[in-house]
């Protein structure tokens, strides 16, 4: 009796397994694609990535790295893809991107990792209609942004940063109506940056061949640098900073002239302001009193023309870089106190024509986390350095004499200083 009971158990358990549908199956034209992209890409030594990937494996979706899935019609199509693990101790992949790729037509991110993948990307990946993402950064790519790419309306987020990309940026990109993220830092870009940008939030350009003006900003960006470029003119007219929404703006080491618009100082959510070593002038928009930018907040002005007596605009902000200008006067007290505080952390007003420094800094003493430097200024510095001179500030306490008589009477010779 038993026996019986148990075959007929048996019996059920097979018709109820024939009886239940199939799990679906990976879309044949994607699979078709995974195993081209497979083909032009491998493992440097140190990576594992593309171990599980198996193509007699039957459930690729659930077995493959670095790939999601999703139902469509009668089968699963890839809607991410992510080449590479992304760890610190993976040394990425080598080879090229497979112009299959464009044949994963559900794909909405599409994710390399740092690598040494060379060639171009592909020229039809604007036939991705539905990518949201697409992220090729540290690799070694080469040529130019696919003009297809202006193509995907529903693009949030482009990087590629880190590669050898080169040419201009095609005009109509930065008009995609979703794109809020464009980083385009550590290429071989030319050119003009094109004029119009949608509401962009996030905006990096540095380190390329980028020439001309700066564009017109929207209000709703936040994070600004196209430091280390070839941009010149003057900064008035970007943008109502006092009403936008910037917190980082970093314009260093282009070609910049003209003064600083006092809506850089007085914009409430500015933290981070970086325009050293650019040909302006003028001075430091003079202000009854001073914000608290926060901790971490950080303004370099260093090595450009500026002029005048320092402000009290910046005695709120964490470290100030005022080195290498043509300011005169004395150090505010209200710099001193901050120091004193430990609100400023760092203050280097060293290479300038200061001739003192607020009395309040009579006995100072500074904690170790402090960094002042007033070196090679028209006067014998009355406050310790205390070792946070940067090596560049060189030996000397104070300038010549000569040099600082022949600045106030209008000398154009210490134009280099």
């Amino acid at each position: 009796m038993a026996q019986l009971q148990l075959l007929l158990l048996l019996l059920l358990v097979s018709l109820t397994l024939q009886t239940q549908p199939s799990p679906p199956k990976l879309n044949p034209i994607d699979f078709a694609a995974l195993f081209s992209i497979k083909s032009t890409l491998s493992d440097l030594p140190g990576s594992n990535f593309f171990a599980s990937w198996d193509f007699l494996s039957p459930h690729p979706c659930s077995t493959f790295s670095g790939i999601t899935c999703s139902f469509e019609s009668d089968s699963l199509r890839v809607d991410t893809l992510t080449l590479g693990t992304g760890l610190v101790n993976s040394s990425g992949l080598t080879g090229s991107l497979s112009n299959s790729i464009t044949n994963l037509t559900s794909l909405t991110q599409l994710v390399l990792y740092s690598g040494i993948v060379t060639g171009s990307i592909p020229s039809q990946i604007g036939e991705l209609t539905h990518l949201r993402v697409i992220s090729l950064t540290n690799n070694r790519l080469s040529g130019g942004i696919p003009i297809s790419i202006t193509m995907l309306r529903d693009l949030h987020t482009l990087d590629l940063s880190y590669n050898e990309l080169s040419g201009s940026v095609p005009p109509s990109l930065t008009s995609l109506p979703s794109l809020k993220v464009l980083v385009l830092e550590s290429n071989r870009f030319l050119g003009e940056f094109p004029a119009v940008l949608t509401q962009l939030l996030h905006l990096d350009l540095r380190n390329n061949g980028f020439s001309g003006e700066l564009m017109l900003l929207p209000l709703s960006i936040r994070y600004l640098s196209v430091s280390q470029n070839q941009m010149w003119g003057p900064l008035n007219n970007l943008f109502s900073l006092s009403s936008s929404e910037l917190v980082y703006l970093d314009l260093s080491m282009n070609h910049f002239n003209g003064t600083i618009p006092q809506y850089f100082f007085t914009n409430p959510n500015l933290s981070t302001m970086l325009l050293q070593r650019n040909n302006l002038t003028g001075g430091i928009v003079s202000l009854v009193d001073f914000r608290h930018y926060g901790e971490g907040s950080t303004v370099d002005l260093s090595h450009n023309f500026l002029s005048g007596e320092l402000s009290v605009a910046l005695a709120g902000v964490e470290n100030v870089f005022l080195n290498n200008n043509r300011f005169t006067g004395v150090v505010p007290t209200e710099y001193v106190k901050s120091l004193s505080a430990g609100s400023m952390k760092t203050l280097y007003v060293q290479h300038n024509y200061l001739t003192g420094i607020s009395t309040e800094a009579d006995g100072l003493l500074l904690s170790g986390s402090i960094s002042i430097c007033i070196s090679y200024n028209c006067m014998v510095p009355g406050v310790a350095d205390n070792g946070g001179c940067p090596v560049s500030a060189g030996g000397l306490l104070s300038r010549p004499a000569s040099q600082c008589i022949e600045f106030k009477n209008g000398s154009t010779s210490l134009l280099q200083h």
